[in-house]
């Protein structure tokens, strides 16, 4: 059964560099970025959950897979996107969350994590066992992480059957960026090495072969390596194409399969360009669209606070510091330094550790009050040029509406433009 995902690997081992966006955010506006850019572009949309964020018990967002993948198709179906435009991933589907359990129950909740996202449609599934339970030597061998991940396989494959199992394409990988960006800041970075990349494939095949599911490999559509790419609280390390030379050789004999790169956030345009055009095809964001969600939310706060009486307004920049600091499990352990430092950091990290704390019912009633307050008014053009210049140049074209809705979202495609010219840069954008 053919995956929309087939024609990105198949333009990719044909010599044409073809990429796609992998969305990895649970934010409404967010995924809406991603559903408007897709119209647009006329590609596809592919939205993952990671494992934080939605499980089968409803992770920091509240939401299980099924509701995750009604949230994104009612978002769809609002915009007019058809579903078979639409891709739905699992990101980091593992044990990570309950490393502090047995491998035996790490390994039980993991599997059934990723039946929970099977069963509920979703197609492109990445398996991360490479974070140690309690009991674990570390750093975990490739061995014991393939063999974890031919069960998760196993898992997915038997909730679902055998006919509607042939729609998934999966993702392995034992060198996986830290989710979300690193924790510390950054040392050197090194690629991956061919010959670990190569390791990894043999261990996964023999795994796979353990546990008779041989006849997924086709199936496997990415490895996770790692390019030398990624972020800390205020840096960013740039893709750098000669030190990858050796790497990329590694996949020509895999019919199938292409590099998928994870923290490509905030790397520049032309470095997203040769990711592609060394076969990274699946190119993740997530921090970086949040960064830019709330860049445009405290540039709307800042508006407001030029037009709404002072009782009626939002204060979201302010909410959202008192609900950091009331509830700071969730930045104190990755901010290290002063209280200044902590305080910059909280708003304007590189890692966006506020991202957590846009479900926090407190903030999310302080984002309504704001879009409501100036849904209600006209925003003035000066006001709208000195606080995001871009927008204003869409207005004043005509090209998007002067909604605070529309212009949040449009702000979160600055980004997204920027990967759908590296994903197809024969096109003007991609999804």
């Amino acid at each position: 059964m053919r995956s929309p995902l087939d024609k990105v690997v198949e333009h990719q081992k044909a010599g044409r560099p073809q990429g796609i966006t992998s969305v990895c955010s649970a934010h409404p506006l967010v995924i809406e970025a991603a559903v408007v850019q897709a119209l647009d572009s006329g590609g596809d949309a592919l939205v993952e959950a990671t494992s934080n964020q939605v499980d089968q018990y409803g992770g920091y967002t509240g939401m299980r897979p099924a509701d995750f993948r009604d949230l994104v198709h009612g978002i769809a179906a609002d915009h007019g996107l058809p579903l078979d435009r639409v891709i739905l991933g699992g990101d980091h589907l593992g044990p990570n969350r309950w490393r502090a359990l047995s491998p035996d129950e790490a390994m039980e909740r993991a599997c059934a994590l990723v039946a929970a996202y099977a069963a509920a449609g979703f197609t492109k599934i990445h398996l991360d066992c490479s974070f140690p339970c309690a009991g674990d030597p570390a750093p975990l061998t490739d061995d014991v992480v393939a063999e974890r991940a031919a069960r998760m396989i196993r898992a997915a494959e038997d909730t679902v059957g055998e006919r509607e199992a042939e729609r998934i394409r999966y993702v392995i990988g034992t060198e996986v960026p830290t989710p979300g960006g690193a924790h510390e800041d950054l040392g050197v970075l090194a690629p991956t090495t061919a010959e670990a990349a190569r390791t990894t494939l043999e261990e996964h095949r023999k795994a796979f072969a353990a546990h008779g599911i041989t006849g997924v490999w086709p199936r496997v559509m990415a490895l996770v390596v790692q390019p030398a790419v990624e972020f800390d609280h205020l840096r960013v390390v740039d893709y750098r194409r000669e030190g990858t030379a050796e790497l990329r050789r590694v996949l020509d004999d895999e019919p199938a399969m292409v590099f998928e790169a994870h923290s490509t956030d905030y790397q520049r345009p032309e470095a997203l360009t040769a990711l592609v055009e060394d076969h990274w095809a699946v190119l993740k964001v997530g921090p970086g669209l949040t960064f830019a969600l709330r860049e445009a939310l405290f540039a709307l706060a800042a508006i407001e606070d030029e037009l709404v009486p002072a009782a009626d307004r939002s204060r979201l920049p302010e909410v959202v510091e008192r609900r950091m600091l009331a509830e700071p499990a969730m930045w104190e352990g990755y901010y290290p330094g002063s209280a200044d430092e902590q305080r910059l950091a909280r708003r304007y990290s590189f890692s966006d550790r506020l991202r957590y704390y846009w479900p926090d019912a407190e903030i999310a009633a302080a984002q309504t009050r704001l879009l409501d307050n100036l849904a209600a008014l006209e925003i003035p053009l000066p006001l709208l040029s000195a606080h995001l210049p871009n927008q204003y140049a869409r207005v004043r074209r005509g090209e998007i509406a002067a909604g605070p809705r529309d212009l949040a979202v449009d702000h979160v495609r600055d980004v997204l433009r920027d990967y759908g010219q590296a994903c197809d840069p024969n096109h003007k954008e991609c999804a």
